[in-house]
């Protein structure tokens, strides 16, 4: 991979001289004198690493790293003089990489670049791991839905939030028909085929405020913001009638549907999640009272 850089220095000998050398060794390199030209370069044109001098006319190099690390994700390394009155220290804080004087030695100049784009390099793979990790630990594994985790800490926020500017929040709880009855014909394996549909089939209903999870094991739950009962219904049935027209085949030959039941609820003024949950599960459970395969709301 060819690495791209950018040098941002107003003297030309030094500027010419590091372009030549860098793209010697197999840089990509560009090239302005002054920072100006270097933030409008950047509009259009990305780079791994930018590498500039401190003192310019007009913006100078600190001033330039700190708006490139403000709006990009590159490196920037900073150069000055001997004598120049500047710090390591004052480089870091405004957010460079790595800091050097003049005059260096070209070998010198090519072992930092490396190291920084190492670094970097290091840094964006732990950075990716740690999203990774965020993201499972809210996460169900087979359905790929948010867990039960995710929702008790996501219910929480949103009644806080309907509290304080009086928006519509609903929830719907769904739960598998007879599904011990299906594991226990055609076993487990075949059950999560079913909870994995299912989750697909869900996933497919949001919209964008909307977020489900996997509720329990064969429990699944929608909160709805800025959405009322009767639209969170709509919803509810969407989801319902798309699970009742897919077909599975649990052994060759075999071909069998899956109903699901549901109750509906809106949260109400000054009520507690606790409450909220129970009025939705009291729905659910009407659902099954009448032959499941249906929808009950609670308002």
């Amino acid at each position: 991979m060819t690495h791209k850089i950018l040098i941002v220095d107003d003297d030309d000998a030094v500027k010419d001289s590091v372009s030549e050398y860098l793209t010697l060794i197999s840089y990509q390199v560009d090239a302005v004198s002054s920072a100006e030209e270097a933030l409008e370069k950047l509009e259009t044109s990305l780079v791994d690493v930018v590498l500039t001098d401190i003192m310019m006319q007009g913006m100078d190099g600190l001033e330039l790293t700190r708006i490139i690390k403000e709006k990009y994700d590159m490196e920037v390394m900073v150069m000055t003089g001997y004598n120049a009155d500047y710090s390591y220290e004052e480089a870091v804080k405004t957010g460079a990489s790595d800091f050097l004087f003049k005059p260096f030695r070209f070998e010198e100049l090519d072992l930092r670049i490396k190291r920084v784009l190492r670094e970097a390099g290091l840094k964006r793979e732990h950075n990716r791991l740690l999203k990774e990790m965020e993201h499972l630990a809210i996460t169900d594994a087979l359905t790929k839905l948010y867990n039960s985790r995710q929702f008790f800490r996501q219910i929480k926020i949103e009644t806080e939030r309907n509290e304080r500017y009086q928006h519509h929040l609903s929830l719907l709880i769904l739960d598998i028909d007879h599904f011990k009855h299906y594991n226990d014909t055609w076993g487990h394996l075949e059950g999560d085929k079913v909870l994995m549909a299912i989750g697909r089939i869900i996933n497919a209903c949001m919209r964008s405020m909307d977020t489900p999870y996997r509720y329990g094991g064969e429990e699944f739950a929608v909160l709805l913001p800025e959405t009322d009962l009767k639209e969170a219904c709509v919803v509810g049935y969407r989801i319902k009638n798309l699970i009742g027209q897919e077909v599975f085949e649990p052994k060759p030959g075999v071909h069998q549907s899956i109903t699901i039941s549901i109750g509906a609820s809106e949260l109400k003024p000054g009520e507690d999640v606790t409450s909220f949950i129970r009025r939705t599960d009291q729905a659910l459970y009407r659902s099954k009272e009448n032959g499941r395969n249906c929808l009950t709301y609670d308002d």
